[in-house]
């Protein structure tokens, strides 16, 4: 009988938690007159000349969609910026392979990879979202797609690029360092004046990667996720270890737990730190960065390694660039 009460007592305690963090995570995708909005965030540096170019939409009442998109094309066709789009790195064998996805706030997706010849992969990817029954498109299929479509055809290998690659050929040694921006992406993620959330991700991926190499800026749930029920998410660094486990969406998940988005990006660093540890993987040579938005346009960030930051733009912060908090 003793045992009978006990368990029913522990019953009892364990319906009540879950009833609270049940509550917490409800609260989360509740929001009321304090939610911020609209709001834009991006990866790195470049992000402030995307934000920019979003805000241009978001501030008008435009949606999310459309700001992410406008706002990732700007590095994508700089010349200047050498892992986005038109300049970007090579792969070892001289070609520059781009990959991008983007995802709106009713679950709808689309992307490419390994996608050559075509300036703005990301509206491309739009393309595939509403214009094909598939949601990824790859290599030669994806650039007849776009052709197809009435994209131009160019040549994106600029000649600081083509000297670098050859430079590269010397030694052909592949090793992409921390924080240097050989291997990055710009991850945008934005929510609009009516509560909608949405997001893109695109690059030209590691310098001199192999050919055919694909990172996980292209892939839902790796390098980008929505949920329009509780926030938005997107990663940057070395992204097989973002893809190893699902980073995005596992930080999306964080969150629907009632995580706030820095605290979710760090738990997402974290398990990305027990996985490399599993393999032995040293930690030196990575760098992993998560930022997020949830519902209630709150905004967060963090890194494994020192060194990376992020752009945000709201109605209270005016397109500032901040330092992500780091494990190491």
């Amino acid at each position: 009988m003793a045992s009978r009460r006990k368990f029913l007592k522990l019953s009892t305690l364990t319906t009540a938690l879950f009833a609270v963090n049940k509550n917490k995570a409800v609260n989360l995708i509740q929001t009321d007159s304090k939610t911020i909005k609209p709001i834009v965030i991006s990866t790195w540096r470049f992000g402030i000349e995307a934000n920019a170019e979003a805000w241009n939409i978001l501030k008008k009442g435009g949606r999310a969609l459309d700001a992410v998109e406008a706002g990732v094309k700007i590095p994508e066709g700089d010349a200047n910026e050498r892992s986005v789009g038109l300049g970007g790195r090579p792969d070892r064998d001289g070609r520059v392979t781009l990959d991008a996805c983007i995802m709106d706030e009713n679950m709808n997706i689309g992307s490419v990879a390994c996608l050559e010849h075509i300036v703005h992969p990301i509206s491309v990817a739009r393309a595939v979202m509403e214009k094909t029954p598939h949601v990824m498109l790859t290599g030669e299929g994806a650039l007849q797609f776009a052709l197809a479509q009435g994209f131009k055809k160019e040549n994106l290998l600029t000649p600081e690029s083509d000297k670098e690659w050859k430079e590269w050929l010397k030694e052909s040694k592949y090793k992409p360092v921390v924080n240097i921006e050989n291997h990055d992406t710009i991850g945008m993620v934005a929510l609009d004046k009516n509560g909608n959330l949405s997001g893109a991700c695109t690059t030209s991926g590691m310098a001199f990667k192999m050919h055919g190499r694909v990172g996980d800026s292209p892939i839902i749930g790796a390098g980008l996720y929505v949920d329009n029920e509780v926030g938005a998410a997107t990663a940057t660094g070395h992204g097989e270890e973002v893809i190893r486990i699902a980073g995005c969406h596992t930080v999306i998940e964080f969150m629907r737990q009632g995580f706030s988005p820095e605290e979710a990006c760090k738990k997402a660093v974290e398990r990305i730190i027990s996985s490399a540890k599993k393999r032995n993987k040293a930690l030196s040579e990575l760098q992993i960065g998560f930022i997020a938005i949830n519902k209630n346009g709150e905004h967060g960030a963090y890194c494994l390694q020192k060194g990376f930051n992020y752009a945000v733009y709201s109605p209270e912060i005016k397109n500032e660039l901040h330092n992500a908090k780091s494990l190491y």
